[in-house]
C-alpha cells in the first residue's frame, strides 16, 4: 500500500484493530446496507471530507462506507482520551485512510491533528463537537468559499453551532445528525445509557446496587444513564434547570432536587447537559467523601476541575481512570476519566449496534449535501424527515420486524378534516 500521511501511536496494532472492527461490523447491518447500495453508485466520488470524530471501531466502518461510496476521507480525533490506538492504527494500514489521532495526545498535538485535517481543503465536515467547524471560522477561514455543508453529531456541537447561527458567524450549512430521531432518541438514551454506566464501572468496580446515584440533566442522555442506574439497583435523583425535564424525571419515579441538596448525599454524580460547571465548588464543598464524579458530555468543561485540584491538597491516581483528590478536611472526591466523556475515555463507547442508527444518518446526510444543486441557507438544519425514515426502515428490516402501513381509506381520513362525531 503507498505510504499515507497520517500521525498514529503504533502501525504494528493494525491487525489488532481490524479484528476488532470487523466484530462491530457484525452488529451494524444499515452501514451494511448502506455500503452494498453505495459502493456501485458512488455518490460521494470525488468529494473532499474531514471528520473529527471518535476514533473508535464504530467510526472505522462510517470511514469505510463513506470511502466505499466515494468519498476522499481524512479523520482526527474529537477528544483526546477517546481514541483506540489499534483503530486508528488499522484504518491507516488496511484501509487506506489517513488519521491524525493518538490517545492521550495533548491538547496542542490534538489541534494540530485537527489544523492537518483541515489541510485536505474538505468540501464537507463531519464533527463530533463542532471542534473543526469552530476552527474553519477562527483560523482556517480560506476553506469556506467552497464548503459545501457539514454534520454534527453531539449534543454539544448543536448547541454550539446554534449559537453561531444566531449570532449570524456561521458561514456555511450544517446538517444537525444529533437532533435526527433515530439518533436522540436511540443513540443518546440506550448508547449513552449502557455506555456511560459501563465506564463508571470499569473505572470503578464499585457497587451500584443501594448507592444514591445523580444524574446532572436529564435530556436523552441523561434519561439514559437514569434509566440504566435504576437497572443496577442505585437509587436515582435527577438535578436540571427545565421544569418541564424536572416534571418528567419526577412522574417517571426519580427524586428531584436542586443539585446543591443533591451533592450533600450522592455517592456518585454524573453529569450530561452539554454546560460549563455544572458541578461547581459550591457543590464540592458539602459532597460525601468518597463521592465519584464522572462527565458524559462531550467537553471536560462540566465538572470544575480547577476549583477541585485548587480545593486539594493532594491527589493521586489509584486506578487508571480514577483521579483521587484529598481536601483539607479529609474529605477524598474521585473523578474519573479527568472529567472528560466516561464511556470513551474509560470504557469503548456505545455498542455498535446503536451507532449503526447514527452513523446511517451521517452518511445519508453527506449523500444528501454532495447532491444538492442549491447550497442550504447557512444556518443549523434537521436531517430531512426521509432520511431520519430510511435509517428506521433499514433498522427494522435487519431486526426482522414488520409493521402496518396506512390503507387508502385512513390515509384520506387523516388529510382530510370534512368528517366528525
Amino acid at each position: 500500500m503507498t505510504a499515507i500521511n497520517s500521525d498514529i501511536r503504533d502501525p504494528g496494532l493494525a491487525a489488532t484493530g481490524r479484528e476488532r472492527i470487523e466484530w462491530a461490523w457484525q452488529e451494524m447491518p444499515v452501514l451494511q446496507e448502506l455500503m452494498h447500495r453505495f459502493s456501485e453508485s458512488r455518490p460521494l466520488q470525488g468529494m473532499r471530507m474531514s471528520g473529527c470524530l471518535h476514533i473508535t471501531t464504530e467510526t472505522a466502518n462510517l470511514a469505510r462506507t463513506l470511502k466505499s461510496a466515494g468519498a476522499d476521507l481524512v479523520l482526527c480525533a474529537s477528544n483526546p482520551l477517546s481514541t483506540q490506538d489499534d483503530v486508528a492504527a488499522a484504518l491507516v494500514e488496511e484501509f487506506g485512510i489517513p488519521v491524525y489521532a493518538i490517545r492521550g495526545e495533548s491538547t496542542e498535538l490534538y489541534y494540530q491533528h485537527i489544523n492537518a485535517a483541515l489541510d485536505h481543503q474538505p468540501v464537507i465536515t463531519m464533527d463530533d463537537g463542532a471542534d473543526l467547524v469552530s476552527t474553519i471560522h477562527k483560523s482556517r477561514r480560506e476553506l469556506i468559499p467552497t464548503m459545501r455543508g457539514g454534520t454534527e453529531e453531539t449534543t454539544t456541537g448543536v448547541i454550539r453551532l446554534r449559537a453561531m447561527a444566531q449570532q449570524g458567524a456561521l458561514e456555511f450549512p450544517i446538517l444537525a445528525v444529533n437532533d435526527a430521531m433515530t439518533k436522540h432518541l436511540f443513540d443518546n438514551r440506550y448508547g449513552t445509557g449502557q455506555s456511560a454506566l459501563d465506564g463508571v464501572i470499569r473505572a470503578t468496580n464499585i457497587l451500584l446496587a443501594g448507592k444514591t446515584f445523580v444524574v446532572v440533566g436529564y435530556g436523552w442522555c441523561g434519561r439514559g444513564i437514569a434509566m440504566r442506574a435504576k437497572g443496577h439497583g442505585a437509587h436515582v435523583v435527577i438535578t436540571e434547570v427545565d421544569p418541564l425535564r424536572a416534571l418528567e424525571a419526577s412522574m417517571d419515579g426519580y427524586r428531584v432536587m436542586p443539585l446543591r441538596e443533591a451533592a450533600r448525599i450522592a455517592n456518585f454524580i454524573i453529569t450530561a447537559t452539554g454546560d460549563k460547571h455544572v458541578v461547581d465548588q459550591s457543590h464540592l464543598e458539602v459532597m460525601n467523601d468518597g463521592c465519584v464524579l464522572a462527565n458524559s458530555g462531550h467537553f471536560n468543561v462540566e465538572i470544575n476541575i480547577p476549583a477541585l485540584e485548587a480545593m486539594s491538597v493532594s491527589h493521586h491516581r489509584p486506578r487508571p481512570s480514577v483521579d483521587e483528590y484529598t481536601l483539607a478536611d479529609g474529605r477524598r472526591l474521585r473523578l474519573l476519566a479527568e472529567g472528560r466523556l466516561v464511556n470513551l475515555a474509560a470504557a469503548e463507547g456505545h455498542p455498535s449496534a446503536v451507532m449503526d442508527m447514527s452513523f446511517a444518518n451521517q452518511v445519508l446526510c453527506a449523500v444528501y449535501l454532495a447532491g444538492r444543486q442549491e447550497k442550504l441557507e447557512n444556518t443549523v438544519h434537521r436531517v430531512p424527515l426521509n432520511i431520519d425514515q430510511q435509517v428506521a426502515r433499514l433498522k427494522l428490516t435487519a431486526m426482522q420486524l414488520e409493521i402496518d402501513s396506512l390503507t387508502e381509506e385512513q390515509a384520506h381520513y387523516l388529510a382530510s378534516w370534512q368528517e366528525g362525531t
